[in-house]
C-alpha cells in the first residue's frame, strides 16, 4: 500500500497549523484539546510548536467513545478512556483537535462531550487533514492539509507516539 503523506508532509501540515493558531490568536491564551486516538497527538505537537509564543496555553484530552452516533465502532468490549481536561472549560477559548475530518460527526460527538465540562467562551476548529465529503454543516477554521479523496476511500493517519510512524496511506475503494 502506497504511503500517500510522509513523516515530513505530516510535519509541514502540523507547522501550518501552529503559524495560523499562531496569527490569528495573537497570543491570547487559548486550550487546545486534542481528540482521542490521534487528535490528542496532533494537538501536543502543536502545542510543542506554540509553547515558544509569551502566552497561557492549555492543553486536555477528550474521549468521544460514548457520544458517537455509529457505536459500531466500539464493537463488542469498547476499550474506554478518560478524558483529561485539567482547566477551567468556563470562559476558555478552546481549538479542538483532530487528525482528519471527513462527515464531520466525530467533531458533532465531541462538541457534545465537550459541553459536559462547561461553557468555553469560544470553539474553533483544528485538523491535521481534511478530506472533504461532510455530511454535516462543520469546517476547519484551521487545516494542515487538504487531502482530496474519494467518498469510498479510507484515510489511515498513523503517528509516531500512536502507530511508531509517521505516514497517511489512502486506500482507495471502488464504486460498489
Amino acid at each position: 500500500m502506497p504511503v500517500t503523506l510522509s513523516a515530513e508532509e505530516i510535519a509541514a501540515g502540523i507547522d501550518r497549523l501552529a503559524e495560523a493558531i499562531r496569527e490569528k490568536t495573537a497570543g491570547q491564551p487559548i486550550a487546545l484539546i486534542g481528540i482521542r486516538r490521534r487528535g490528542d497527538e496532533v494537538a501536543e505537537r502543536v502545542l510543542t510548536r506554540l509553547a515558544e509564543d509569551d502566552r497561557e496555553l492549555s492543553f486536555g484530552i477528550l474521549d468521544i467513545s460514548l457520544y458517537r452516533d455509529d457505536f459500531e465502532h466500539l464493537h463488542e468490549n469498547p476499550k474506554l478512556q478518560e478524558s483529561d481536561i485539567p482547566f477551567q472549560m468556563e470562559g476558555a477559548h478552546v481549538i479542538l483537535v483532530d487528525d482528519v475530518l471527513f462527515t464531520g460527526r466525530t467533531i458533532r460527538a465531541a462538541l457534545d462531550a465537550l459541553s459536559d465540562y462547561g461553557r468555553p467562551a469560544k470553539v474553533e476548529l483544528a485538523v491535521l487533514i481534511d478530506r472533504g465529503h461532510r455530511e454535516m454543516p462543520i469546517h476547519p477554521d484551521y487545516t494542515g492539509i487538504s487531502l482530496p479523496t474519494q467518498r469510498r476511500d479510507h484515510v489511515l493517519v498513523s503517528l509516531e507516539k500512536t502507530d511508531g510512524t509517521d505516514q497517511v496511506r489512502v486506500i482507495e475503494k471502488d464504486p460498489p
